[in-house]
């Protein structure tokens, strides 16, 4: 993407650096983005992205990034843009467009009543986006119905802060991670998903060896590496175990009694619960070995700063909130919150899920952390806005709203910077859903996903690298993303889009002319008669002018006249936002999962992330770099769970969800056996990204039941009743092109595809459970085009090779009995070679790579070391992570790959036979 540049005199105003914000996860790292101006064919001067690194002072990375951020030039361009706004498929103006959609959102309001509309939106949006779509829908239409994609990552912890603390108050920062004496991850392999600050970690506990770290969760993930103990807990039973925390530290008298007395209320009956809970018995609930419970239960009874950690792993649950409170429960019976290194500290996913969260994001909130169902609240935003009405009652969350859709009461919805096809659960159900729906109005970056194929009408909106304005990370420091090149063809700010539509609609109150401008009167809102009654106040950044906007430094809220500087911990002082002022205890009833096993669906599935990949892969996906560490949608399973259900290592598994078959649907999902030791015995996992830009069966989302947390409304997406087979092949096709491959008819049936990208092409891998007339027709049109063709038959495969005029590579094809192992980096060499001898062509259509290219999979993505290269300087006498990147740099840039290195040298010296336990200094290097 390219921004325009006059003439050379005007170069000077341009900045070859500029600073911004990383547009994944909530960690909110700061990213240095370099930027050139070059000149097209005609000499017209443009500006360009040329790489991003880390911002050495940013608070939140200090300079580092994960292997995703450090590629973001790779992922910023025009592939997959959209660029014009367009009406069933047409391209139309953006006068249309918008008179389009505010005459069809008018109507309905007008016929059915302002509940008939919705907008779904994103932790995509930045702060000043949320703002004003939140008002239009408030204020001014007068619904409760905006949720955002949030609901599915942390509302249940916001649950839980705003019923023990009376606010969405998260208490910590990110130094508490690195002074505290005790961290427990829960639900979190951060490892991969918040590798920044696990880096962090791993860092304190190099400095402090006496830093104990636990890990609760079910798999053995990339986050165990660093732990001192793991609990491998029985999915979804979380509460107990912590239930049983506290009332080990009743039985040890080891409570803090006089923060309890003077900054609590409802502790007799939280404990009259807890008491129920014995070594015993969690044990029994958990499936975690009692003493494994007592080890545990003791250090945090002796640790005087303790910080627990947790993410989607508690919060996608049917007993979300409760888990939520049962950590907060024991943090508040210690004393452990407000003081450095303590607190319960949840993790966001995604960059501006606190953004969303300030702004009324939610369809339970008003904007500035105010209460939808508190009538001065509500006459408290609507006297500041000077808007018509004000929604009374919350809105549709999100499962509610994409059910009422279904159901033909809200009948017009405009999706906002997400992809709810693929994240949501019951995707069936969605997609139906959409399909009726009277208006589906989408704006996005992107030009095609699983969504976009239901909008009536499509508006291009802006993405990172041209986006301006804040957003908020994990620990409530706001931060400037910062808009670098102009945006894409026709693509506007989501702000402006959702303004016209307000103006258009006829609606006062949305004349901004720049994201400053809404910022502004977010922070006055903020302290609106506040005087601290209200835990979100950043009035201290009221007015500011467009100079001081552009260099805001990044800081933390609350930001007041008392606090100009920010600030770094909540509630030092004992005093919480309820109305006694005192923290609220919350008896809590362990639950599992609400889907559990029968004989019919014997095994649970958890889905989740993987390290290379964000969310739906709208971004990632396209970076050839970021396929190479996973390249396919996998299914981890126990082998001993394998060899019970006949399948073997790298075979395709057919999947089906118990409630699908409840609801008479016969939907699957095919995925490749992955044979893992660190899995639970009955369950499996599964990465939620593939989509269907990317791979024909893998949305595993579509598999789980849309049930979720009563009181937030999330859904549970961590435990799934599924049944597992393998699914019989007939024939394999692998096909490496220069360019993506029209599928036709094949998208219609069952014939399994995967697809990832290469540096200059894109590469498949095609399963058929039976090769009959209509797949074997495809196939012959595909190789039989008008290109140079070589065949080589042989008696387990078939080849063709395909050049076009220049004699480059232009399409490699293999129909095999047995599928090929890819090798990413060869299929790379051959797109980039200009010439073949006779000799070489023969070697490609046999699928024989030389030795240089026969290095097995990436592990390090940031370097591109590859297995081998790492395992033959293990064998050489290279025995340590650190000398690992001293020799070969892996591990050195984000560290997401110091677990697999770890694991490589331990598998060395495994089969080696030194069955001893590493010295100290090795076991902290391999964290």
């Amino acid at each position: 993407m390219n921004l325009p540049v006059n003439n050379a005199t005007m170069l000077e105003s341009f900045p070859n650096l500029r600073r911004t914000t990383c547009p994944y996860c909530g960690v909110g790292c700061g990213v240095d983005a370099q930027l050139s101006v070059a000149s097209d064919e005609s000499g017209k001067l443009f500006q360009q992205l040329i790489s991003v690194s880390g911002t050495p002072e940013h608070p939140a990375n200090f300079g580092r990034l994960c292997v995703k951020g450090s590629k973001l030039a790779e992922s910023n361009t025009l592939n997959n843009r959209m660029l014009y706004p367009s009406i069933k498929g047409e391209k139309v103006s953006w006068d249309k467009a918008i008179a389009t959609v505010a005459s069809r959102f008018t109507d309905i309001i007008a016929e059915h009543g302002p509940d008939a509309v919705a907008f779904y939106v994103s932790g995509q949006l930045l702060t000043e986006d949320y703002y004003v779509a939140n008002k239009l829908m408030k204020g001014y239409i007068g619904s409760g119905n905006i949720d955002t994609n949030s609901r599915l990552c942390m509302s249940s912890a916001v649950a839980g802060y705003k019923r023990a603390f009376g606010a969405d108050a998260v208490p910590c920062c990110y130094e508490d991670l690195e002074q505290t004496q005790l961290l427990v991850f829960t639900g979190s392999n951060a490892a991969w998903t918040h590798p920044v600050l696990y880096q962090r970690i791993e860092r304190a506990k190099q400095i402090n060896p006496a830093l104990k770290v636990v890990v609760i969760d079910p798999r053995q993930t990339a986050t165990c590496d660093l732990a001192d103990l793991h609990l491998a807990i029985k999915p979804g039973s979380d509460a107990a175990i912590f239930n049983g925390l506290l009332h080990y530290l009743d039985s040890q008298n080891a409570l803090d009694t006089d923060f309890i007395q003077r900054h609590t209320e409802g502790f007799v009956p939280c404990l009259e619960e807890a008491v129920q809970w014995c070594l015993e018995r969690v044990s029994e609930f958990s499936d975690v070995p009692a003493a494994q419970l007592r080890q545990f239960y003791q250090w945090f009874m002796h640790a005087r700063r303790s910080v627990t950690f947790y993410s989607m792993g508690v919060n996608q649950s049917t007993s979300g909130v409760d888990k939520s409170n049962a950590i907060i429960n024991c943090h508040l019976a210690t004393g452990k919150i407000g003081k450095p290194g303590c607190g319960p500290f949840s993790i966001t996913g995604q960059p501006n899920a606190m953004g969303g969260r300030e702004v009324g994001g939610l369809a339970n909130m008003l904007a500035a952390h105010m209460d939808i169902e508190n009538p001065a609240h509500r006459a408290l935003v609507q006297s500041f806005w000077q808007s018509p009405t004000i929604a009374n009652k919350p809105g549709l969350k999100a499962i509610d709203l994409f059910d009422q859709i279904h159901q033909g009461k809200v009948k017009a919805v405009w999706i906002m910077a997400t992809n709810p096809i693929v994240s949501m659960p019951d995707k069936d159900t969605v997609a139906a859903a959409l399909k009726q729906c009277d208006m589906v109005v989408v704006s996005d970056c992107a030009a095609s996903n699983d969504t976009l194929s239901f909008a009536d009408v499509c508006l291009p909106a802006t993405g990172w690298s041209e986006k301006n304005g804040t957003v908020t990370n994990s620990e409530r420091r706001i931060s400037r993303q910062r808009g670098l090149l102009a945006p894409a063809g026709e693509a506007r700010h989501d702000w402006q889009i959702i303004c016209d539509v307000a103006k258009q609609m006829g609606f006062s109150g949305f004349d901004f002319q720049s994201s400053c401008d809404i910022f502004n009167e977010h922070a006055a809102l903020s302290g609106f008669e506040n005087n601290g009654r209200r835990d979100f106040d950043i009035s201290g950044l009221g007015h500011l002018s467009l100079r001081q906007y552009d260099n805001l430094a990044p800081i933390q809220w609350p930001i007041t006249q008392f606090s100009p500087e920010g600030t770094k911990r909540l509630f030092t002082d004992g005093r919480f936002y309820t109305a006694s002022g005192k923290a609220q205890f919350i008896a809590i009833k362990p639950e599992l999962p609400q889907q559990q096993t029968d004989d019919a669906f014997p095994l649970i599935l958890n889905t989740g992330r993987i390290r290379d990949q964000w969310h739906t892969m709208t971004r990632t996906g396209k970076v050839a770099q970021l396929s190479q560490h996973i390249d396919k949608p996998g299914l981890h399973i126990h082998p001993k769970d394998a060899r019970k259900y006949l399948i073997k290592d790298g075979q395709l598994v057919k999947l089906r969800g118990k409630h699908q078959s409840e609801q008479g649907n016969e939907a699957f999902c095919l995925l490749t056996a992955v044979l893992d030791k660190k899995q639970r015995r009955g369950e499996l996992f599964a990465p939620m990204h593939w989509n269907r830009e990317y791979a024909s069966h893998a949305n595993v989302n579509r598999l789980v039941a849309a049930v979720g947390d009563p009181i937030s409304g999330q859904p549970e997406l961590k435990a799934a009743a599924v049944a597992i087979e393998p699914w019989h092949v007939a024939q394999w096709v692998s096909i490496v092109s220069r360019e993506d491959i029209e599928l036709g008819a094949l998208s219609h049936t069952q014939a399994y595809w995967h697809k990832h990208v290469l540096q200059d092409g894109v590469c498949y891998q095609m399963a058929f459970d039976k090769f009959d007339e209509t797949q074997q027709q495809w196939l012959k049109t595909l190789i039989h085009v008008e290109h140079q063709q070589l065949r080589l038959q042989q008696p387990d495969k078939t080849g063709y090779l395909l050049l076009n005029d220049k004699k480059q590579l232009q399409i490699l094809l293999w129909h095999v009995a047995q599928p090929l192992n890819h090798n990413s980096a060869w299929f790379e060499h051959l797109l980039m070679q200009q010439e073949y001898s006779d000799e070489a062509l023969v070697d490609v259509l046999k699928n024989q790579t030389s030795a240089e290219y026969q290095q097995g999979k990436l592990v390090c993505s940031c370097f591109k070391v590859r297995e081998k290269t790492i395992t033959d300087a293990i064998a050489a006498g290279v025995n340590t992570v650190a000398q690992l990147g001293e020799q070969l740099q892996c591990g050195t840039n984000c560290g997401s790959c110091k677990s697999e290195l770890g694991t490589l040298i331990k598998q060395h010296d495994s089969e080696l036979g030194l069955n001893i336990m590493p010295s100290l200094e090795l076991a902290q290097e391999v964290i």
